[in-house]
């Protein structure tokens, strides 16, 4: 099924905004599209141009953004000796994981496949879903109904697994996201290497997707400035050595990541129910701590886009949903019926701040390292190749 497109202003965006990511040039959602044209697949586009390969595994680091794997290269001496400056790629907007495995799935940008967040507003249910914790009321193949790349790809005869915890197996989010084909539980990095190395040798073609989330929980709780993340950077490089080295001749690894990450000292985390000038007028705040969604009350959605922006000037982004919209940062073009998703107000992080609501979620003012914004240090991630070709 495809997704029709629909544009959902003709109001300008303004001057002075980073680029959006990179749609259908080098961003994650061109990415499994590409692998499937290197094996010949009819009808995939290979916007990547990956050299031919019948066998691929791509890894997947939650977290491993390319600006932190180039400032610790010592910590990753494998990944780094994969990297080049033409390798990185871009996520999608919000940089954050449940947005851009959805991408990567899909082969789509957020405003196509409509998985826009940690949280978001679901007006036709009218209630809040979050996204990595999904509610099993909420039928993930209904919210996303598009085929995924990996769906194709059985359609198409390759042998398809994918590879991680038993808890995500059958998860609303894998459901969304990265339906099709086996899914191999596999808890520890070693079980992972020996699934992926055991699937990836199945048929004649063969595509393996292994998720590692570790180093972004590490992220998280200490900061990816502290030594626990450099150190479990340092079992990330172990880990892709591993399996590189078990890999077939014919098969090709392919690493890259679902955002990269900065760390929000507790000075900047700015909490909505100790703020009641910026909570005047909300009746919801829904995205995460460095891309809010303000969802405003009937009739005050002026007021609070000037309040907030006004607060804000020079440490966000702020924006009407319908700048945003038309600024690409979803992709080319949003449904129509995911509009209400986003939000009144689109608010940004430009500088190290997090907004969050502790009425709600209290355990974001406990978080060291956060991303999901446009900066490059949220947005660029890697693409590392090896194998032959």
């Amino acid at each position: 099924m495809t997704p029709q497109a629909v544009s959902s202003s003709t109001v300008s965006a303004p001057a002075g905004l980073p680029a959006p990511p990179r749609y259908g040039g080098r961003s994650l959602g061109d990415l499994l599209p590409s692998v499937l044209a290197a094996m010949g697949v009819p009808g995939e586009t290979a916007t990547l141009a990956l050299p031919p390969s019948p066998r691929t595994v791509v890894l997947l680091v939650d977290g491993l953004g390319w600006q932190l794997l180039r400032e610790h290269a010592a910590a990753a001496p494998f990944l780094s000796s994969l990297a080049d400056d033409d390798s990185p790629l871009t996520t999608g907007f919000p940089s954050t994981t449940s947005s851009s495995i959805t991408s990567l799935g899909t082969g789509l940008p957020p405003g196509q496949h409509g998985v826009l967040g940690f949280e978001m507003w679901l007006p036709e249910l009218g209630r809040t879903l979050n996204t990595l914790r999904w509610d099993p009321e909420v039928d993930a193949r209904l919210l996303q109904p598009t085929e995924t790349v990996f769906e194709r790809a059985v359609r198409a005869g390759v042998s398809v697994a994918r590879v991680g915890p038993r808890a995500f197996d059958g998860s609303g989010l894998t459901e969304a996201a990265t339906r099709g084909g086996a899914y191999l539980d596999a808890e520890s990095p070693g079980e992972r290497v020996a699934a992926a190395a055991d699937a990836v040798r199945q048929g004649e073609r063969s595509l393996v997707y292994v998720y590692y989330g570790e180093l972004d929980a590490t992220g998280h709780r200490s900061g990816c400035t502290s030594l626990a993340w450099r150190l479990q950077l340092a079992h990330v490089d172990r880990l892709a050595e591993q399996l590189a080295a078990a890999l077939p001749p014919d098969a090709t690894l392919l690493v890259t990541a679902d955002h990269g990450m900065l760390d929000v000292p507790e000075p900047g985390r700015i909490d909505l129910a100790t703020r009641p000038e910026l909570d005047a007028g909300v009746r919801l705040l829904t995205g995460e701590p460095r891309v809010a969604y303000v969802h405003a009350e009937p009739g005050a959605e002026a007021d609070v886009l000037d309040t907030w922006r006004a607060s804000f000037e020079s440490d966000a982004w702020v924006l009407s949903r319908e700048q945003a919209v038309a600024a690409g940062w979803f992709g080319p073009t949003v449904r129509a019926p995911l509009l209400a998703r986003i939000g009144d107000v689109v608010v940004a992080a430009r500088e190290p701040i997090a907004i969050f609501d502790s009425r709600r979620h209290a355990e974001f003012g406990s978080l060291v390292g956060l991303h999901g914004s446009l900066t490059e240090a949220e947005l660029l991630i890697p693409l590392l190749r090896h194998g032959p070709g």
